[in-house]
């Protein structure tokens, strides 16, 4: 199962979507999580922090967990 993460927005980017769900603080520490592990999106392996996400896209982190954008 999935953690749903709720937007308010048509999308919102991958960076941003870390920094939401708290596990970086800042943008440096993404884009350099990123480069070196990145994240699946819908099971496709993702370095870009400027990746947009829609609702109903699955983003996994490993270690970290798995989620589902939903619009607000």
């Amino acid at each position: 199962m999935h953690e749903e993460v709720e937007i308010n927005t048509d999308f919102i980017t991958l960076g941003q979507f870390i920094k939401l769900i708290n596990i970086l603080e800042s943008g440096g520490m993404v884009k350099g999580f990123l480069q070196e592990q990145g994240a699946l999106v819908n099971n496709e392996l993702e370095h870009r922090r400027g990746r947009k996400l829609y609702p109903n896209d699955i983003i996994e982190i490993e270690h970290v967990g798995s989620y589902k954008v939903v619009k607000d």
